[in-house]
C-alpha cells in the first residue's frame, strides 16, 4: 500500500512538472505585434503601418546588435579616457535603434552612407568589433589598418564614415544615380545629423534626386543638438522631415527600433516603385557629448540626460517589449547581454595588443597599383614601398 502511494505521488509530481513546462512553453510565443507611435507625414496620403510584428529570432538578433553597439561605445569611451584612442571619437550610444532598425529592413545590396558617428554602422555592415576597436586605437588589424580612425570606416555597401559635416549628402545622391544608371533595384540610405541639415549641398542633392527620380532616402538623425547648439537655435524649422518641400517626408520615433524598421521598409517600397527620393527624420538622442572630449553638460543638464536614459533608452524599451510579449525569458536576454559583453571584452584585449602599422604604410592605399616614383614631391627610394599599393599586400 505504501509503495503504491509512493509511486502515485512520484507520478503526480512528474505530471505536474511536465504540465508546468508545457505552460511555460505556451506562455512564450514565437512572434508578437506592437503599436508604434504615429508617424507624421509630409506630402504622403499613407505611411508605414503603426502595427508591427516581429518573431523571436529577429527580436533576439536585433537586441544583441543593440547590446554590442552600446557596450562597444562604452568601451570606446573608457579607451579614450585611458588615452588609447587619440583624435576625434564620436559615440553612437542612445541612437542604436536607428542603425539597427535600418539594417533590419534594408537589403544587403542597399548602400548606406553616413556621418562621422559611424561605429555602429560599420559593425552592422559586417566589421567585427575587433576591427572597429583596432581602428579606433590606430592598430594594424583595424578596418583600414589604423589610418581612418573613428570617422573613416568602410564595409561592403557601406561608404563611410565621412569627416566633413554634410559631405555625404551629395555622395549619397551620386550613389543613387549610379544605382539607377546601372538599373539596380536598390536604394541608397543617406544619413546625416540635424546639424548637417542646414548644409547647402543637401538642397542641391535633393533637387537633383527629385529631378531624376533617384532612389535616395535622406535620413536626418535628429538627436537634438548640433555639437553644442540646440536644434531650435540653429534651425528656423525643426521639422526636418518636411525639409524636402516638394519631396515627401516621414517623422519616426527613432528610439523605437521597430518603428525605424517599419519606416525603412516603407521607404524601400516607395523608392522601388520609381517615385524618387524620400526624406525621413529619426527623432533620437545621444547619451554622450558631441565627441568624447565634450562632457555634454554645458548646453544641457545632467537631469535632462538622465531623464531620457530612464524613460526612452532604446535598449530598455525594446527589452521591455520582448519580455511583455513573452518573446523571450529574462534568462535568455541575460545570455544575450553576456555574449555581447564577452565579445566586446575580447575585442578590447585584442586591440590593445594589436601592433601599430609600419611607417612604410604611409604611402600605400593612395594610388592604384604601384605608386609613382615621387609622392607629394618626395622621392621614394625604398623598393619595398614601391612594390605595394595596398597596406593589406604589404602585411601579407
Amino acid at each position: 500500500m505504501f509503495n503504491a502511494l509512493s509511486i502515485a505521488a512520484k507520478t503526480f509530481s512528474t505530471l505536474t512538472q511536465q504540465r508546468s513546462l508545457i505552460v511555460q512553453t505556451l506562455r512564450h510565443v514565437s512572434d508578437a505585434s506592437f503599436q508604434t507611435k504615429p508617424f507624421k507625414l509630409h506630402r504622403l496620403t499613407s505611411g508605414p503601418s503603426t502595427n508591427v510584428t516581429i518573431n523571436k529570432t529577429d527580436a533576439l538578433g536585433m537586441y544583441r546588435q543593440m547590446q554590442v553597439i552600446r557596450k562597444m561605445e562604452q568601451a570606446s569611451d573608457l579607451l579614450y579616457k585611458e588615452r588609447k584612442i587619440r583624435g576625434f571619437c564620436h559615440l553612437y550610444a542612445g541612437q542604436e535603434a536607428c542603425a539597427v532598425g535600418l539594417y533590419a529592413a534594408k537589403d544587403p545590396d542597399d548602400p548606406v552612407i553616413t556621418s562621422y558617428r559611424c561605429h555602429g554602422f560599420a559593425y552592422l555592415a559586417g566589421l567585427s568589433v575587433k576591427e572597429v576597436l583596432s581602428e579606433l586605437l590606430g592598430r594594424s588589424h583595424g578596418n583600414v589598418h589604423g589610418k581612418g580612425g573613428s570617422m573613416h570606416m568602410y564595409g561592403k555597401n557601406f561608404y563611410g564614415g565621412n569627416g566633413i559635416v554634410g559631405a555625404q549628402q551629395p555622395l549619397g545622391a551620386g550613389i543613387a544615380f549610379a544605382l539607377k544608371y546601372n538599373r539596380k533595384p536598390n536604394l541608397c540610405f543617406t544619413l546625416y545629423g540635424d546639424g548637417a541639415a542646414n548644409q547647402g549641398q543637401l538642397a542641391e542633392a535633393a533637387n537633383m534626386c527629385a529631378l531624376w527620380a533617384l532612389p535616395c532616402v535622406f535620413i536626418c538623425e535628429n538627436n537634438g543638438y548640433g555639437l553644442g547648439t540646440p536644434a531650435a537655435r540653429s534651425s528656423a524649422s525643426t521639422t526636418y522631415y518636411c525639409r524636402g518641400d516638394y519631396i515627401p517626408g516621414i517623422w519616426v520615433d527613432g528610439m523605437d527600433v521597430l518603428a525605424v524598421r517599419e519606416a525603412a521598409r516603407f521607404a524601400k517600397k516607395y523608392c522601388a516603385s520609381g517615385k524618387g527620393p524620400l526624406f525621413i527624420e529619426f527623432a533620437t538622442y545621444r547619451f554622450y557629448g558631441h565627441s568624447v572630449a565634450d562632457p555634454g553638460t554645458s548646453y544641457r543638464t545632467r537631469e535632462e540626460v538622465q531623464e531620457v536614459r530612464k524613460s526612452s533608452d532604446p535598449l530598455s524599451q525594446f527589452k521591455n517589449k520582448i519580455l511583455t510579449a513573452n518573446l523571450a525569458t529574462k534568462d535568455e536576454l541575460k545570455s544575450v547581454e553576456k555574449a555581447a559583453r564577452d565579445e566586446v571584452d575580447e575585442a578590447v584585449a585584442f586591440a590593445k595588443e594589436d601592433p601599430v602599422i609600419s611607417m612604410d604604410a604611409l604611402v600605400t592605399d593612395i594610388y592604384h597599383n604601384t605608386p609613382p616614383v615621387t609622392v607629394r614631391g618626395h622621392t621614394i627610394d625604398d623598393n619595398k614601398v614601391q612594390r605595394y599599393a595596398r597596406t593589406q599586400d604589404m602585411m601579407s
